[in-house]
């Protein structure tokens, strides 16, 4: 029996891949998480399917749910939000199901951050302006960023930053970036991208704070900063697409 992480994407139920489909269809137990997760996603679900919403568990509880099921001889799905290579908690679960000797695999999802580029109409690296991004959050109330990863050290390099988890965050985070961005730095912030509540602000980094605070985003939303976010600039054309290069 196995354990199928599974990236549900953004939230939409449409954007999630046909083989985390055929999973969720054949998987006699769900784990997902609620916060943030469209409910049609689970329709995918098989009648008669196990759901549990782990937004209220903790680790060891999510643990022993998935080792019990597999015990009794059913796969689960373990459906993660957005990509389980980003703030999934993977490798804390799957160390555990080695330690009970419970085997798992990975399907992969839309992650967030590409589901607000979309919604933005955006692309993140454009030729000559920035060809870097940077996927991130900031520590407040939650796990300790590890020694060297400082905002300020990302921001130096002038790469579009994707901020995760950190929406309660953004005045104090405007504030440390304006010296390296720029007072008129473009930023966006799309909350439930890709979700039926999609909500899409676009201002600087001396405004989008106020905007957030009078929307009352407190959750689910993903930051993006960079000169890529502006609506309108001057753009080179791209080497691979040039017609002058030998081919």
């Amino acid at each position: 029996m196995t354990v199928h992480f599974i990236g549900a994407g953004p939230g939409a139920a449409d954007l999630l891949t046909v083989r985390a489909v055929n999973l969720l269809r054949d998987s006699p137990v769900c784990l997902y998480a609620g916060t943030y997760l469209d409910p049609e996603v689970l329709a995918y679900c098989a009648p008669g399917t196990e759901l549990i919403d782990t937004q209220h568990l903790n680790l060891d509880q999510i643990i022993d749910h998935l080792v019990r099921a597999t015990e009794a001889g059913m796969d689960v799905a373990r459906l993660c939000s957005g990509d389980p290579s980003l703030y999934s908690a993977l490798t804390e679960q799957t160390r555990r199901l080695d330690a009970h000797h419970v085997a798992w695999d990975i399907t992969p999802g839309v992650p967030a951050y590409a589901a607000a580029a979309a919604a933005l109409g955006t692309e993140l690296t454009v030729p000559e302006v920035v060809q870097s991004v940077v996927l991130t959050r900031t520590q407040a109330r939650s796990t300790a960023m590890p020694p060297g990863e400082a905002l300020a050290n990302f921001a130096a390099t002038g790469a579009t930053l994707v901020l995760h988890l950190a929406i309660t965050r953004i005045a104090v985070l405007a504030r440390e970036l304006v010296d390296e961005y720029g007072a008129d730095c473009p930023v966006a912030v799309v909350y439930r991208a890709s979700q039926p509540e999609q909500l899409v602000l676009r201002g600087t980094l001396s405004d989008i704070a106020d905007q957030v605070a009078a929307a009352g985003l407190r959750q689910a939303a993903v930051i993006l900063i960079g000169r890529a976010m502006a609506t309108s600039f001057d753009c080179a054309q791209s080497h691979l697409y040039d017609p002058a290069r030998a081919r």
